[in-house]
């Protein structure tokens, strides 16, 4: 447990989760959440009759200091919606007030003041700065906070092309603020929804694949699965397969192209990431949907154990903005548990991060199926 996050009046204990990390030097915080906080609390912003928006509040640092207005988070991470439920528990705090939806769900236009953490992802944050012009009025308070480093000039022009009239704040901690004036006359008409999608087609095949805005490899295969899918299992009909961190699906749709009759199950823990993945089957393998499971999950968390023939994974090596291998420890244990006795775990990773070493303290075994100068693919046995 870190020592407490005392700001607001308040002191609360924070958890990144999942809270099993390895890594537990990481915060559940940062200065820009901290100013944030700060800036709105001092300049009275939000009173008892405020209504919150709070986009990408990664573990709750932000929404669990206003519990006693009525706020809606929104983020598109399951993880981030978890770690909130959990520290809310941990600090004793109700979240009747509070409601948490994804990225893929209708802004509240009720909204007074949104409290906005700016993402990694500039492409999820022109999105989620397009829905808020689309929904909001001119009289909302804006205001948002990041790293100062992470505040480029191409940044704000973001928020002023999107938004409207857009101004800085002094640095504090290295955390800078941004201030926009909503200007609802920006605004064009779109019949879709999402504009920030793109599709593009995979290829060597007559597939096309539809990316959300916050889903990895937007706009073409990226290299390392395109070495994976080159070296997927062969006759999995009839099995049932995980593709694990699905992103897109890309993985899981190459095994499908071979073995219509795999019980495929696609699991990330973005939201964007599953409904690509579900509408790039809907697309491409209409006939196989009904053998196709979309789930969001953390990791495995939901998968009975013992239960599973083979899983497929591409681990991500970062969380939000901190690189981390929690992710990818997690992922084998949990494909550990999950697989039957004589199941396979089949990887692809960059050679540097020595994933045969985390398979072989796991399963107790691993093997090199291929490999280039940047990625190696690994299988490991249930034993």
């Amino acid at each position: 447990m870190f020592s407490p996050f005392i700001i607001n009046d308040k002191n609360l204990f924070l958890d990144r989760f999942p809270i099993n990390q390895v890594n537990r030097s990481l915060q559940a915080w940062d200065a820009a959440d901290e100013y944030l906080i700060n800036y709105v609390t001092d300049n009275n912003l939000i009173n008892n009759d405020a209504n919150l928006l709070i986009f990408n509040d990664n573990f709750g640092a932000i929404a669990l200091n206003f519990t006693h207005n009525k706020t809606h988070t929104v983020s598109d991470s399951y993880i981030s919606q978890l770690g909130l439920a959990h520290n809310a528990e941990q600090n004793n705090l109700d979240l009747e007030n509070i409601r948490q939806i994804s990225s893929l769900d209708d802004l509240p236009k009720a909204a007074t003041i949104i409290l906005y953490k700016i993402p990694k992802s500039k492409n999820l944050m022109v999105e989620q700065l397009s829905q808020i012009r689309k929904t909001l009025t001119d009289d909302v308070v804006f205001v948002a906070a990041d790293k100062a480093k992470s505040i480029q000039k191409a940044t704000l022009k973001l928020f002023e092309k999107h938004l409207g009239t857009t101004k800085t704040s002094l640095a504090v901690k290295k955390a800078r603020l941004v201030f926009c004036q909503l200007d609802v006359q920006l605004s064009e008409p779109s019949s879709e929804k999402f504009s920030q999608t793109k599709i593009w087609p995979l290829e060597n095949t007559k597939f096309s694949i539809k990316n959300y805005a916050n889903v990895f490899a937007r706009e073409k295969l990226d290299i390392g699965a395109r070495l994976f899918i080159k070296h997927l299992p062969e006759n999995t009909n009839k099995t049932k397969v995980i593709d694990l961190g699905c992103g897109n699906g890309v993985v899981g749709l190459s095994l499908l192209k071979d073995n219509p009759q795999t019980h495929l199950t696609f699991t990330d823990e973005s939201y964007m990431a599953v409904a690509s993945a579900r509408e790039n089957v809907q697309d491409n393998f209409p006939k196989n949907e009904n053998n196709c499971q979309f789930i969001v999950n953390d990791c495995l968390t939901d998968i009975e154990p013992q239960s599973i023939d083979l899983i497929l994974c591409n681990p991500p090596f970062h969380q939000q903005n901190a690189t981390t291998d929690h992710i990818a420890w997690q992922m084998f244990k949990d494909s550990y548990r999950a697989l039957k006795k004589g199941g396979e775990l089949r990887i692809v990773g960059n050679r540097q991060l020595g994933y045969h070493i985390k398979l072989q303290r796991i399963f107790g075994n691993e093997n090199l199926i291929a490999s280039n100068d940047k990625f190696v693919i690994l299988s490991a046995i249930k034993k």
